[in-house]
């Protein structure tokens, strides 16, 4: 990998660039691709923030099909827009990040715009593969595009600024999907359909407006001059991610620790409410802290925690989750034997959340710088699209196991969990040695 990289022009990851490229450079044009692609991400992650906890609800109101039929056409939009993985690395690589971008959020804004239409249940699942695929998309989409507008540690600050913007639009827009939920019969439901597209609409004209560097765009115009040679280099791209050892190493450790978030939103309010005997809009709050802290103290702890060694502060970050694993599996004890007071439990759970957050702050930042910098640049799409199914993957598997953990009693779900995130971390400890020395520390 390390020859190949040499072999190429100055771009992002060589070092010798870091010091001239005009994405690092402190301009005022500079300063402006950065703060439109944080915009973008906080515009489109209100939608996500909208969408998501309503999803279910907002696509009955729209269409007026079961919930059964629902979650069976969501599924399979779902999986199918899996599929499509492969062919987005595709896109990235061979048309470059932006207009990757552009076209997940073409898709969702497209989609959004459609469900008031929606007649029948053809047309649903064609909504509903447009709306996955998009929002499968975007994450590898964006990450590219990151990595191509910026290097280094800059690369890092950004990655951060665009996960912490996240969680802040992903909580604003639960808040306002709440008070949509206030409106009468559907019309909060048109209403967040309608603002759904104009949000995805938004977020993809202030993408439209990030300069692509120079070196990028010299190279996107070679791909499309270079011929057969160049199309053989391009065919092999997969088998290059798929001989990449350690690279699939870092991306089965994320599907492992992967189950650490999707309990949060899955399996942590059943919990609480069942067995812990919390309240449910207590339970809420959980969720609420968690936003919260990742949203205000996700760009200072990535400070923090990219100064060592990316692959260790991750497995760090997944050995803080086991821990605070172990400690909601002894919270039943505290509710059921009557020695605290609900006061006392309340403020037991608030804790174990918080050091369950610690664990997420430590471990997502190193955590996806590392699949940035371990990607080659003329590979980066399909080598983030590959990741990114550690993620899909573990969303598409994560209700059936969490459901089967929560039936099996109170405890079994945490030992589950925490045996996986701590294999995890064994994982990127191991895959550490074989990535690329520039992946591997952070600048």
């Amino acid at each position: 990998m390390e020859a190949i990289r040499v072999s190429r022009p100055l771009t992002s990851d060589h070092p010798d660039s870091r010091t001239t490229s005009p994405a690092t450079s402190p301009t005022a044009s500079g300063k402006a691709t950065r703060r439109r692609l944080v915009a973008a991400s906080l515009v489109g992650s209100l939608g996500d923030g909208v969408y998501v906890p309503l999803t279910m609800l907002f696509v009955q109101a729209l269409t007026g099909l079961s919930l059964t039929a629902i979650g069976a056409g969501l599924t399979l939009a779902g999986l199918c827009a899996l599929a499509v993985m492969p062919v987005v690395g595709i896109v990235i690589d061979r048309f470059g990040a932006k207009r990757a971008v552009l076209a997940a959020l073409a898709l969702r804004a497209l989609g959004f715009a459609a469900y008031p239409f929606t007649d029948g249940y053809a047309a649903f699942l064609a909504v509903a593969l447009l709306v996955a695929v998009g929002m499968w998309a975007a994450s590898p989409s964006q990450q590219a595009l990151i990595g191509e507008i910026a290097q280094g540690a800059e690369r890092d600050r950004l990655l951060a600024w665009d996960r912490s913007l996240r969680n802040a639009g992903m909580g604003a827009g639960s808040l306002a999907a709440a008070g949509l939920l206030a409106l009468d019969g559907s019309t909060g439901f048109t209403a967040a359909a309608v603002a759904l597209a104009v949000l995805f609409a938004l977020a993809a004209a202030l993408v439209a407006r990030i300069p692509v560097p120079a070196a990028v765009v010299r190279e996107e115009s070679a791909r499309r001059v270079e011929g057969r040679a160049g199309a053989a280099r391009r065919a092999e791209g997969y088998r290059r991610v798929l001989a990449d050892r350690p690279y699939l190493t870092v991306t089965a450790a994320n599907f492992l620790i992967a189950f650490g978030y999707t309990t949060q939103a899955m399996a942590l309010p059943v919990f609480l409410t069942r067995d812990v005997g919390l309240p449910e809009a207590l339970a809420g709050a959980v969720f609420a802290v968690n936003t919260a802290l990742v949203a205000v103290l996700g760009v200072p702890v990535a400070r923090l925690t990219l100064r060592g060694r990316r692959a260790r502060t991750a497995a760090l970050g997944a050995g803080i989750f086991a821990l605070s694993f172990a400690a909601f599996a002894l919270l039943p004890r505290l509710a059921g034997d009557g020695r605290g007071g609900r006061t006392d439990v309340v403020v037991a759970v608030l804790a174990v959340a918080v050091l369950y957050t610690v664990g997420e702050l430590v471990h997502s930042g190193p955590a996806q710088s590392l699949s940035v910098q371990a990607a080659p640049d003329h590979l980066r799409g399909r080598y983030l699209s590959v990741y990114q199914l550690s993620w899909s993957l573990c969303r598409t598997v994560a209700p059936l196991l969490l459901g089967l953990l929560l039936d099996a009693g109170t405890w079994q779900l945490w030992s589950v969990l925490a045996a996986l995130v701590l294999a995890g971390a064994g994982a990127l400890l191991w895959a550490e040695r074989g990535l690329p020395a520039h992946a591997r520390t952070g600048t």
